[in-house]
Formats: C-alpha cells, sequence, structure tokens
C-alpha cells in the first residue's frame, strides 16, 4: 500500500513557476513509476510526466515538453515535477501516481494522491 501526498500548487501568473512535491508513505516507493497527470474542468484527466524507479527514463506529454521537469528522491519518498514558463492552459489539478510500469495511460498507476490545484493566470 502506498498513500501519496501531493503539494506545492496555487495561483501564479502566465510565464511564472512552480514546483509541486508528492511525498509517498510505504517502504517500496524506490520500485515504484512515479508520475503526473492532471485534470482541468470539464475534461479527462490526462498525462503530464513520468519517471522510472532509476530516473534513467522519462516521459512527458508533448504540451509540457521543454518547460516541465520530473524528478524523484528516493531517499525521500519524494516525486516533483518543476513548472517553468505556465500557461492559462496549465491550469488544472494536478494528481502524482504511483505504478509498476513506465506507461502514459492512467490505468497503469495503482496508487493516487488526492490532487493539488494550479492555477494559471493570464
Amino acid at each position: 500500500q502506498v498513500q501519496l501526498v501531493e503539494s506545492g500548487g496555487g495561483l501564479v501568473q502566465a510565464g511564472g513557476s512552480l514546483r509541486l512535491s508528492c511525498e509517498a508513505s510505504g517502504r517500496t516507493f524506490s520500485s515504484y513509476v512515479m508520475g503526473w497527470f492532471r485534470q482541468a474542468p470539464g475534461k479527462e484527466r490526462e498525462f503530464v510526466a513520468a519517471i522510472s524507479w532509476s530516473q534513467r527514463t522519462t516521459y512527458y506529454s508533448d504540451s509540457v515538453k521543454g518547460r516541465f521537469t520530473i524528478s524523484r528522491d528516493n531517499t525521500k519518498n519524494t516525486v516533483y515535477l518543476q513548472m517553468n514558463s505556465l500557461k492559462p492552459q496549465d491550469t488544472a489539478v494536478y494528481y502524482c501516481a504511483a505504478g509498476r510500469a513506465t506507461t502514459k495511460d492512467r490505468l497503469g498507476y495503482d496508487y493516487w494522491g488526492q490532487g493539488t490545484q494550479v492555477t494559471v493566470s493570464s
């Protein structure tokens, strides 16, 4: 069992930056693939980024590539999402998730956090 708690969301102007954190409980954090997803009002939850347990492999959606960076610190059971050059269309609730395979498919993730709101004003 893994419990995930996100933090770091907030209100920021377009062009600004935020760093999201997701702290996991459980002794097996380092064995999980970690992902970030987001869901805007009226839209489906979509993939943002993922990172393998070894940090050797990362994936990004085309919409955030070059602006967002995913990283993890297995000693702190924490995964991060550094978001730069934010746009109003990045506004959403951001969720972190833990799974066993590096995938962009949300069905591949077994555990989810409660989410943190990110709002980007124009």
